[in-house]
């Protein structure tokens, strides 16, 4: 990935850093080591793991050979204050698919584990489920306008800026009502936001399917919270976490465009709550199918 191209033509000093989290360090063959950013949690964002996880893959893949599908699951909380250590296992290279193996290591245990598959372009058959109706992007308040309105929703007045300063390397527009603006309202499960990086991106494909996972993270499971009327654990009325996240990337896609990140909820139970979604190119095509499981509990009183 040419990080720092990419990193010089972005006008955004947020999308420059978080360019940087992505552009890891080899420290060895097939072991690579990344850093964090402050979350919103006291700890390692999802996203960042699995985004960070899918570079290091990546570069001991074939550059004609991309992402097609990835399969993960969060096994520990991880420390934002420490280095995580990335190991690559290259279990197979076939002469149309890759695959990799990786774990994410912190303090000698394993956070997170990831296997990755690539493949070389082909063509084949061709079809796709039709885009959902939306609202043009542009026409939505940014999340600077919106966010405000939501102050005193929120347990903690300071969650504003904390929302605004952790997403400030993407431009995410909510195209329906969020969690915090429904608390007590329950609605259907569903959710639509609209998604780019602010600032163009270099012509690598790499690189922008590693910034779609990072996003992939932020808002899967509104829609299990809209379902309950609970507003997450911004409001305090949730404790969450992801446990596991796929997603299948079936189209080019640049994540410097504007996305349709289409979500819903089919089940909540246990103290999980499932979401899947569909990520849209904004002329219709279908890009990216993603699904995961988190843990959604009700604090005891």
């Amino acid at each position: 990935m040419a990080e720092s191209e990419a990193a010089a033509s972005a006008p955004d000093a947020a999308l420059a850093d978080l360019l940087d989290l992505l552009d890891l360090e080899q420290i060895e063959e097939n072991i690579f080591r990344g850093t964090s950013r402050t979350s919103l949690v006291p700890r390692v964002f999802g996203g960042q793991v699995a985004a960070q996880a899918l570079v290091a893959a990546g570069r001991t893949v074939p550059g004609d050979r991309l992402p097609h599908s990835l399969h993960s699951y969060f096994l520990r909380t991880g420390d934002s204050g420490a280095p995580i250590v990335y190991s690559v296992d290259r279990i197979r290279d076939g002469r149309s698919f890759t695959t990799r193996r990786v774990v994410a290591v912190q303090h000698g245990q394993p956070i997170f584990h990831l296997s990755a598959s690539f493949q070389t372009y082909e063509e084949g058959l061709e079809h796709q489920s039709p885009m959902p109706p939306a609202p043009d992007p542009e026409s939505l308040p940014t999340a600077a306008e919106a966010l405000p309105r939501y102050r005193d929703t929120f347990r903690d007045p300071g969650t504003v800026e904390r929302l605004l300063e952790a997403r400030g390397a993407v431009d995410l527009r909510y195209a329906t009502t969020p969690p915090w603006g429904s608390v007590g309202q329950p609605t259907e499960p569903r959710s639509q936001v609209w998604f780019k990086t602010r600032g163009k991106l270099v012509d690598d494909p790499l690189l922008h399917i590693c910034l779609a996972t990072y996003v992939s993270d932020m808002t899967l499971l509104d829609a299990v919270l809209l379902a309950h009327g609970r507003g997450g654990w911004a409001v305090g009325d949730v404790v969450g976490a992801s446990l596991d996240h796929a997603m299948w990337f079936h189209r080019p896609f640049r994540a410097d465009e504007w996305l349709l990140y289409d979500q819903e909820s089919p089940s909540a139970h246990g103290g999980r709550g499932l979401g899947q979604a569909r990520i849209y190119t904004q002329d219709g095509r279908l890009a990216i199918t993603v699904i995961q499981e988190g843990v959604v509990r009700v604090p005891r009183a």
